[in-house]
């Protein structure tokens, strides 16, 4: 990352980010449901992360998974939500050149992290599923460790490939950003120099990447599926129970990033729409999704508020 490049070329200090209306009371009302949800994706994601640590019954790999997806889906959210939530109060919307870079950087660092964790999870539910005999066998303590390394090692070269190209670009015109917070494809069109190679990266790292992944998802839950209803049990009513939530979770995560990478640079209006989805909806769904169907969760996180409130009650 040339910081002098950056300095010599670049005359914008800073965007003006449009939002999604100019009017106060709607801004006002958005103010408060994007708090409103804000805080239940903190308090719905620590409750899965807390409840996975400290409740034996959960020490497995599925919740080993969820929990960590839990945390990249906590870290994705406040990339861009708390910055995003606090724009509505004020009248005017920017945010620093660098404050954008790193923006960027964030969301698609744990973006990338937590599409590589969805596909660890698929691999579990596989194994689970298709070859139960073997699961403590293959799934053992190392193999997490190795998924969850490459999660993390998936995200930062997936927004690394792309920001060292993009926070070198020279910005001298524009920087009205059509969106709440800054987004790839939108930044690099504003730039002051020819940036079709650079499209061309975006689309083929986070378009295709993101469409590849489903699409080998998709096969995997298939294939699952397929083995469920060969093999019909109480115990397969159960794993179509958790296969049904995982494939949800996949489609709300990944039908966004798609529409929007794998298309980026043509104007569609409903794009900042979908942002907010990515970026703010999911994480709040992955909890409900999680817990409204997974019985064990909920009777882990009713165990937890029980202990905490007998504690608080004795105290």
């Amino acid at each position: 990352m040339n910081v002098d490049l950056l300095k010599n070329t670049s005359s914008v200090s800073e965007f003006i980010l449009l939002g999604l209306s100019n009017s106060q009371e709607i801004q006002i009302f958005l103010f408060a449901i994007f708090f409103l949800v804000y805080v239940a994706i903190i308090v719905g994601n620590l409750l899965i992360v807390i409840s996975v640590i400290v409740d034996n019954h959960l020490h497995s790999p599925m919740y080993f998974f969820l929990a960590n997806l839990s945390f990249f889906d906590l870290c994705l959210s406040s990339a861009a939500t708390p910055k995003v939530t606090a724009d509505f109060l004020r009248k005017r919307k920017t945010i620093s050149l660098w404050g954008c870079m790193a923006q960027m950087f964030f969301m698609h660092f744990f973006g990338g992290g937590e599409m590589s964790l969805l596909i660890a999870m698929a691999m579990d539910r596989y194994v689970a599923i298709c070859k139960p005999l073997h699961y403590k066998t293959i799934m053992n303590r190392r193999a997490l460790i190795v998924f969850l390394l490459l999660s993390w090692a998936t995200g930062f070269i997936h927004t690394t490939s792309q920001m060292v190209f993009t926070v070198g670009l020279p910005f001298c015109g524009p920087n009205a950003v059509d969106s709440i917070f800054c987004d790839l494809p939108l930044i690099i069109k504003l730039a002051c120099t020819d940036t079709y190679i650079l499209e061309l990266l975006v689309i083929a790292n986070s378009g295709l990447l993101s469409l590849v992944c489903f699409i080998l998802l998709l096969i995997s839950y298939i294939v699952m599926l397929v083995t469920i209803w060969q093999h019909s049990s109480t115990a397969s009513s159960k794993a179509v129970s958790t296969l049904s939530a995982h494939i949800t979770v996949v489609t709300l995560f990944f039908g966004p990033a798609i529409f929007i990478y794998a298309f980026p640079f043509n104007s569609y209006s409903v794009d900042k729409f979908l942002s907010v989805f990515y970026s703010i909806i999911t994480p709040l769904l992955n909890p409900i999704i999680y817990t409204l169907r997974n019985q064990e969760m909920k009777a882990a996180i009713k165990r937890l508020s029980s202990q905490h409130l007998g504690s608080w009650l004795t105290s």
